[in-house]
């Protein structure tokens, strides 16, 4: 079990950085009130999942040190939905309640669609 929580450590650590990164590359390219950092990561990282999840459901290509390594740990560092559920709030306090509901539904929306693809392209593979 230790060194799985190492191995999950090392992907989340990978994860969250590129997370950090990508929010500060968002930050820099947009001044809008609009969250796009965190639904850039939550988005890609649905994707992201869903191929991984493929991968290790089609003939179990991931061993089970991988599935911790890249679900657990690198998918679980770089999305987040506890900074979602925050923006959401700032949204809402901030009455823009135009980007409240494109945040909510395109996050939700995309998200499952985005994981629905990722697992079938690797079905299709």
């Amino acid at each position: 079990m230790f060194k799985a929580m190492i191995i999950a450590g090392i992907g989340g650590f990978i994860g969250t950085c590129l997370r950090f990164l990508v929010g500060k590359l968002c930050h820099f390219v947009t001044t809008s009130p609009f969250p796009w950092g965190t639904f850039a990561v939550n988005i890609i990282g649905s994707f992201v999942i869903g191929i991984f999840f493929g991968l290790a459901e089609k003939n179990h290509l991931i061993s089970t040190n991988m599935n911790v390594f890249l679900i657990t740990g690198f998918c679980g560092g770089f999305t987040t939905f506890s900074s979602f559920a925050d923006d959401m709030f700032l949204l809402i306090q901030n009455r823009h309640w135009l980007y409240f509901s494109l945040y909510l539904g395109l996050s939700i929306i995309l998200g499952i669609i985005l994981v629905w693809l990722g697992r079938s392209l690797i079905k299709a593979a």
